[in-house]
């Protein structure tokens, strides 16, 4: 840790030293700009020492800490935060589009290459264990799946796809699209879906008890979930992709794919549809009071726990005024989703891709 430490302030102090030699040809900066541009230099040469720090570890095939991607994350949402405050105060320094779809206000786009080296620390950290069971088809799976259950939610075709449509949202959503993950900042939440054990539970004894209707309206699809269930008796259910997909959108999602037909009325975007949903798995009862309140849109949450799960899942999560919010509308919320957009417009073209004809 001390070496880290060390290596962080050496690249944050030339790093600082070089922005103020060019801040020193177009004038002196106030207080504020000062302290806020040395706040997201420090947070840039953190970010740059504990991504060498896992590289390291990993080439080295040295034993990684306990949640190792956690201080990743919390070092990169360090440096999104500090560089939205350091815009705030200098909005010159708002720069040109990025590749991932994230606001110029949050994010410098020079600093791409470090986020792509986190997304393959990610992916190394939260690879399948050994034995996991893979499907050759995860994403048809997951709309097959989801749309089987809207039908036997007695849902019309039309509404069924979009069940199906949303579903293969929330597994981009989740882990990027990929099957049979395990999770670099929870040691509960594992698999395609991410569920904990009870979840998983949860999930399984309402697919039982509905699996009869599913049987009736799709033999095909039946049959297939009896050859999953006889493959992945004995083990972890999720970590074979078709049980944690099913037993996911079971536990947290099938209730309300009734919802569906005045969701698509009020949220006409597939987009922000996908967000609602995933709302849903992050904060659940709000979500579905909202739901029930008739103006879902206007609807406010104000409960602080409720505030902080939303900025433990990157919603108000960036820049001193957004994590000062004390309350929200759903419109505000889903407005500040935009770390989620990416995924969800892979999803749609993906989506594309295997929607039936």
């Amino acid at each position: 840790m001390g070496s880290r430490r060390l290596a962080a302030a050496a690249l944050a102090a030339v790093a600082l030293f070089v922005t103020a030699q060019a801040v020193a040809q177009t004038g002196a900066l106030t207080t504020r700009q000062s302290e806020a541009l040395a706040t997201y230099e420090r947070a840039l040469g953190e970010f740059k020492a504990v991504l060498a720090e896992r590289r390291k570890q990993i080439d080295a095939k040295q034993p990684l800490p306990n949640l190792p991607g956690q201080a990743l994350y919390l070092a990169r949402v360090a440096v999104i935060s500090s560089y939205k405050d350091l815009t705030d105060a200098m909005p010159s320094r708002i720069g040109r589009p990025n590749k991932f779809e994230i606001p110029p206000a949050y994010f410098d786009a020079d600093i791409e290459p470090l986020i792509d080296e986190y997304g393959k620390l990610f992916d190394i950290m939260e690879a399948p264990p050994a034995g996991a069971q893979n499907s050759p088809t995860p994403f048809k799976d997951v709309v097959d799946l989801a749309v089987a259950i809207a039908r036997a939610k007695g849902l019309a075709p039309v509404h069924a796809e979009a069940a199906g449509r949303i579903s293969l949202g929330l597994f981009f959503a989740e882990t990027n699209g990929k099957q049979n993950v395990r999770n670099g900042r929870s040691n509960t939440y594992m698999g395609s879906f991410q569920t904990g054990p009870s979840e998983d539970r949860n999930g399984r004894r309402k697919w039982d008890a509905i699996k009869g209707e599913i049987a009736g309206l799709d033999p095909e699809l039946s049959a297939r979930d009896d050859k999953e269930e006889a493959r992945a008796r004995g083990t972890d259910y999720r970590f074979n992709h078709w049980t944690n997909v099913r037993d996911g959108l079971m536990n947290a999602h099938a209730d309300l794919f009734r919802e569906i037909p005045g969701i698509v009325k009020t949220l006409p975007d597939p987009v922000d549809q996908m967000k609602l949903f995933e709302l849903i798995q992050i904060v659940p009862t709000p979500t579905r009071s909202a739901l029930k309140s008739g103006d879902l849109l206007s609807y406010r949450v104000s409960s602080p726990a409720i505030m902080k799960h939303l900025r433990n899942n990157s919603i108000f999560a960036f820049g001193q005024a957004d994590r000062a919010r004390t309350s929200a509308s759903f419109r505000e919320i889903l407005a500040a989703m935009w770390l989620f957009n990416r995924k969800f417009e892979r999803a749609m073209a993906k989506y594309a891709e295997i929607k039936p004809r």
